[in-house]
């Protein structure tokens, strides 16, 4: 009995090593199949970064870049070029034979911020610098598109890689690339975001469903009634006023948004009087509202409305108040998702593939759900200041496994 059981754990045993060796020898096999990495220009991803970098422009203003990404574009030979708005650039890749079309996105604006490094091609524009990161998104969908362009034969189907501008500034860059017509027949879009404190060169796919947040934003102004500051029987202070409603918003989500159901309400503005003496006449106030449905965004826009409402008529002052709708939640197709998952593997190893939190921060790319279902996800770039600091850096090394992450993805895309 011993010795049946004895060859029975060796049986098991070898075919255990058999079947690892066998899943060794595949994975060495897929990834000696990628032979287009070969063809990724690594050194030029990086040129190009470095270019846009030091020479930066902010929302709707990106003439230089986006001329810039055209004429690399049109230098690769096959690539289809044009202009769905004045600073935005498409590249349309066709390939050799028919199928799908999908289409991956890059956003190419700068933020208006006096830049606080001492990199070699820090920005040479005053005042403006690439401290979010869309110039390392640029140059890896130039480089993902320098590498497909070399595959063109072998290519089923259509790639669209949009370039476009003003992500940062609403009402956004992607509105006028989808009204401009350019995107129809596009059956999939991706996108990626660079952030720093993850592993370079490690890609995050974001939660299914929401992975960011609305933005809303208002601008209100009090209007009270200006005194000296010993007679305030004579006067309505916007202050006072002012106060009550930054107080009252902050039960918007302690007290009205369903626990666990993600909303912040931030006041980053209040502004009155000019001495210490004098009652001021008006007041202004401004905030950022995030929320990740739009049940929820309904809701706490109609309960921000009816504070500063009560509260002003309350005080006797009356009010002007701007509400602005900008960017709508990403919502993350869950096949999509689960197909940049299996392709960032496929490229990268599971190792430096990770489930990455929902991003806070607000993106213009949920507009492109409005023509096809969209996955967004994140490249880590390693540990630095966060997004739009003035320290803000790339490492660099981590812009080649997003080109792969986008080439795989694309690929597979076509191919299924």
């Amino acid at each position: 009995m011993k010795r049946i059981l004895l060859l029975i754990l060796a049986v098991w045993w070898a075919g255990g090593v058999q079947g690892q060796t066998k899943q060794a020898n595949a994975a060495r096999k897929s990834k000696a199949d990628a032979a287009w990495v070969k063809n990724i220009p690594v050194e030029e991803v990086i040129k190009w970064r470095r270019h846009i970098h030091q020479n930066p422009e902010i929302s709707f203003k990106e003439e230089q870049t986006s001329k810039y990404v055209e004429d690399v574009l049109k230098s690769m030979g096959n690539i289809e070029v044009s202009r769905p708005a004045k600073t935005s650039v498409i590249g349309v890749l066709k390939g050799a034979k028919p199928g799908k079309t999908v289409a991956f996105r890059a956003d190419m604006d700068a933020l208006p911020m006096q830049e606080e490094t001492d990199l070699p091609f820090k920005s040479k524009n005053d005042g403006v610098m690439h401290s979010c990161g869309h110039d390392a998104h640029t140059a890896m969908l130039l480089g993902t598109a320098a590498t497909l362009s070399r595959m063109q034969k072998e290519l089923p189907g259509t790639v669209y890689f949009i370039f476009q501008h003003a992500e940062e500034t609403p009402p956004g860059g992607a509105i006028d690339v989808i009204n401009s017509g350019a995107l129809k027949g596009v059956e999939a879009f991706f996108g990626m975001h660079v952030l720093p404190d993850f592993p370079a060169g490690h890609v995050g796919i974001l939660p299914v469903g929401a992975a960011s947040t609305a933005q809303d934003i208002f601008n209100l102004n009090i209007i009270g009634k200006g005194s000296h500051g010993s007679m305030p029987h004579l006067g309505i202070d916007p202050i006072v006023v002012g106060a009550a409603i930054v107080s009252a918003l902050q039960t918007v989500v302690s007290r009205n948004v369903e626990p666990g159901e993600m909303t912040v309400v931030t006041i980053g503005k209040f502004q009155s009087g000019d001495a210490f003496n004098v009652i001021a006449d008006r007041a202004e106030l401004a905030a950022s509202i995030r929320t990740t449905s739009d049940k929820t965004r309904k809701q706490v826009e109609e309960r921000i409305k009816e504070i500063i409402e009560s509260i002003t008529k309350a005080y006797g002052a009356t009010y002007e108040l701007d509400y602005i709708n900008t960017y709508p939640a990403i919502q993350n197709d869950e096949a999509l998702n689960a197909h940049a998952r299996k392709s960032a593997v496929a490229a990268l190893g599971k190792e430096q593939i990770f489930d990455a939190p929902m991003m806070t921060a607000s993106e213009d790319f949920a507009y492109y759900r409005k023509i096809a279902p969209v996955s967004f996800m994140t490249l880590g770039i390693g540990k630095g200041p966060a997004n739009h600091n003035p320290g803000f850096t790339v490492e660099e090394s981590a812009l080649q496994n997003g080109v792969k992450a986008q080439v795989q993805i694309i690929l597979d895309y076509l191919n299924k």
